[in-house]
């Protein structure tokens, strides 16, 4: 990146570039506005080092997380990669229909496929039909419960709404044992939480201004970026949706509403939150918002409690795939949830959200393509919570952050174990799959401090379980052996020293 121009040292911006939006930041990133506008006013490719200085001196935090891999995601060339070829891998996936129950819906094209993903680092890729919009259908419902959960907390709502899952398909006549609908994921309880936003949160606000208030936190969540509202499909749900009438009427005359709630409003509000359109690109950034505690990546706003995306988690989790909720949690494990539009929002807690979609769904109502693209994703990363790498028969990838500063902290627990004689603890390592052999900033390795301490349980399982090199030198020019002489342990020295001798 560095060039040598008589006395005068040049950068050419097109490699620092390449190599800026090679770690997953885009020039539209809200954190690079700044720089991006200096960027703007430049004409030559080689600048001096003041030029650059004031180009990136602005927002030289991002950048330079960026060129040091400090992001969850530091290979993300390799990773965006990868996950093109499992994107490629489920275009020929051709099961499915386009949903046909509400006909603006039925017109969609079945040959649309795109994804993207966003991580908490803000760092974006995406492939296919990703900014083409479609409208969210349910998967605005986690949306509007955090809303709901931030205005009413979860005591307040829940003593409206379940939190089960229902077993049952998502527009079934059906209320739980206490009469209340099953959880927020499914019609009914979506229709719930809308009578809530519209007559227990801000009720002075008029309908319109509901919509705008509710599309308003939705757009936060999308840091900004697209949200559009179809209004064909409202006024076709409208027509047709039956069943979400007979829903509202038969929690009506089980008292299931606020009692001030107007059936007719609440639908009309339910069947907008609906329409609310979207594309893969923005709503990657909702599901990064969920992952990543409530703050939205990309714009460092808190748009939600970290306590409200607990919640609305662990209902994704068990409840946001329809009446397949179950096999998705036990195939995938992870929060998600799906439309009839052929969308889906799936979030890796603590590292990205994706946002997928593909309009052919199954019976369940969720998109073939994208359930495909879920279980090959968790095929091949160890994404899934409750797995346990060091005891895995089949190794996956890990893609996240575990960088110099982890390593670090790591091989200090080492030391510190071997130096205590902690086998145990030295053995859980080993199952984890860290590198036994590593030294810290001294060049001293576990086995160094294992034999200085005279543990020969620990040097023999060192050895012959872990396979480290008997004879690594510290930045002194000394072995474990010399380690042992030094401090007197000779049943430690014979057993370095005979297996040294045996190669």
């Amino acid at each position: 990146m560095m060039k040598s121009n008589e006395d005068v040292d040049t950068i050419s911006l097109a490699r620092f570039l390449e190599a800026l939006y090679g770690s997953g930041l885009r020039a539209t990133d809200p954190r690079l506005v700044e720089f991006s506008a200096r960027l703007g006013n430049l004409t030559e490719d080689m600048v001096d080092r003041i030029t650059f200085k004031n180009l990136v001196e602005p927002n030289i935090a991002i950048i330079s997380r960026a060129f040091r891999r400090k992001f969850i995601i530091p290979d993300f060339t390799a990773f965006a990669s990868r996950l093109d070829d499992i994107y490629n891998q489920c275009v020929n996936v051709t099961d499915g229909n386009v949903a046909s129950y509400i006909p603006e819906l039925a017109k969609a094209d079945p040959n649309c496929w795109g994804y993207a993903m966003c991580t908490i680092d803000g760092q974006r890729h995406s492939l296919g039909n990703c900014t083409i919009p479609f409208t969210m259908q349910s998967c605005s419902k986690p949306l509007t419960y955090a809303i709901a959960l931030e205005h009413l907390g979860a005591d307040g709502v829940h003593q409206y709404v379940g939190q089960e899952p229902s077993g049952r398909i998502f527009n079934a006549l059906a209320l739980d044992i206490d009469n209340k609908p099953h959880n927020p994921m499914v019609n009914a309880g979506a229709i719930l939480i809308c009578s809530l936003l519209q007559n227990l949160v801000h009720f002075e606000m008029s309908f319109e201004q509901k919509l705008a208030y509710i599309m308003q936190h939705v757009q936060k969540a999308a840091g900004g970026e697209f949200l559009g509202y179809n209004d064909d499909v409202f006024l076709s749900e409208k027509c047709t949706g039956f069943r979400n009438y007979a829903l509202a009427y038969l929690m009506k005359e089980q008292k299931c509403f606020p009692e001030m709630a107007d059936v007719e409003e609440v639908l009309s509000l339910y069947f907008s939150t609906c329409c609310i359109e979207s594309h893969c690109e923005s709503m990657s950034v909702m599901a990064a918002t969920l992952a990543n505690g409530g703050i939205c990546p990309i714009t460092d706003e808190k748009v939600f409690s970290s306590a409200t995306v607990r919640d609305v988690l662990s209902l994704m989790h068990s409840c946001g795939m329809y009446d397949y909720s179950g096999q998705f949690a036990f195939k995938v494990g992870l929060p998600a949830k799906s439309g009839v539009s052929g969308s889906l929002m799936l979030v890796i807690p603590n590292v990205m959200g994706l946002a997928l979609w593909s309009p052919p769904i199954d019976r369940h109502g969720n998109s073939c393509r994208c359930l495909k693209f879920c279980e090959l994703l968790l095929q091949e990363y160890n994404f899934h919570p409750y797995e346990h790498m060091g005891h895995a028969t089949i190794k996956k990838r890990d893609p996240r952050m575990y960088s110099h500063h982890l390593q670090e902290s790591t091989v200090l627990h080492l030391l510190f174990y071997a130096a205590a004689g902690d086998i145990g603890a030295l053995r859980r390592h080993y199952l984890a799959g860290f590198d036994m052999s590593l030294g810290d900033y001294d060049g001293r390795t576990a086995l160094h401090l294992a034999a200085a301490e005279g543990h020969l349980d620990c040097v023999k399982f060192l050895v012959e379980h872990c396979r480290v090199p008997c004879d690594p030198s510290d930045r002194w020019g000394h072995s474990p052996l010399d380690e042992a002489k030094g401090f007197q342990h000779p049943e430690v020295e014979q057993y370095l020293s005979t297996h040294l001798k045996n190669g």
